[in-house]
């Protein structure tokens, strides 16, 4: 059950004050920048490796957050033409640790009893390169991220563990991030707060973007043709795993309604880009360590 504190969303960057530096860390070149785009504080990681520049949350590596809300929300943009790398510690019921990666530096999916390594694709707004769909270096244009990984789901799809809290975070470089935020909801920013009341969106679990954490829309844009919203893994994808199996590599993104049965293990919203998602090809079953 969420903590009274955690509901119904936590921001982290803001409950631990990051810019103190008192409750997180940081080594090397980390700046937080004022972004006229974003229409606030940002912060800027990079270095010549991965291990060289990062913001660490809790300070110190035998604290914990503590925190058990499903989804974990990340709005970041990769630094264009350069490589990033992200380390979730998570905590099983049984009281293991698992650390899940992902980096656009991984070539292919890779998986211990403690440890997943996931491989991220970069979109860009230039359809063209989102279709090229292999890791790399981040494309030029770049687009800002909102990615929302459901950790109990990672934790039981690929390693039949039960997921108790998220422990820790490390934004190693070469990123710009703009805040990171747990919740049991599932926000999507589509949604405006009186299609979600019609809709009676709320007892599903789905609910509309909260406006500290959301990125910012001109008048006259719409979200998804500026934005890139990637969702892993997608509900249902145990059911569905065996039949993506069969398509990949060549997956087709789907735009996904509100409520709606996704219909790929990777769901995104934007159904020009069928590329931008965090994995393209998943391992099989067969290729995912056991963890006994």
């Amino acid at each position: 059950v969420l903590a009274a504190w955690q509901r119904p969303y936590l921001n982290i960057f803001k409950h631990f004050r990051v810019e103190e530096w008192k409750r997180s860390a940081k080594e090397g070149d980390v700046a937080a920048l004022t972004d006229t785009r974003m229409k606030g504080t940002i912060y800027r990681i990079r270095g010549s490796n991965p291990a060289s520049s990062y913001l660490q949350l809790p300070r110190a590596g035998t604290q914990s957050l503590g925190l058990t809300g499903r989804y974990l929300y990340l709005l970041f943009r990769p630094l264009p033409r350069k490589h990033f790398l992200v380390h979730l510690d998570v905590t099983t019921e049984e009281n293991q640790v698992v650390r899940i990666s992902f980096s656009n530096l991984f070539k292919e999916f890779k998986s211990t009893a403690t440890w997943l390594q996931f491989p991220f694709i970069c979109g860009a707004a230039s359809e063209g390169r989102a279709r090229q769909g292999a890791p790399g270096a981040a494309p030029a244009d770049v687009r800002w991220t909102c990615l929302v990984l459901d950790l109990p789901s990672i934790l039981a799809l690929y390693l039949s563990r039960s997921y108790s809290h998220l422990r820790g975070v490390k934004l190693c470089c070469n990123l710009l991030v703009k805040n990171l935020c747990t919740s049991d909801l599932l926000f999507e920013p589509g949604v405006t707060f009186a299609k979600a009341r019609l809709g009676d969106l709320s007892c599903r679990g789905v609910a509309p973007m909260p406006r500290e954490l959301a990125f910012p829309v001109p008048k006259g844009e719409k979200w998804h043709d500026l934005y890139d919203y990637i969702r892993f893994p997608s509900e249902g994808a145990k059911l569905l795993h065996d039949s993506i199996q069969k398509s990949f590599p060549h997956p087709v993104a789907v735009l996904e309604e509100p409520g709606q049965l996704p219909t790929q293990l990777v769901t995104v919203s934007r159904a020009v880009c069928d590329c931008l998602s965090l994995v393209q090809q998943i391992t099989s079953p067969k290729a995912v360590s056991a963890p006994w």
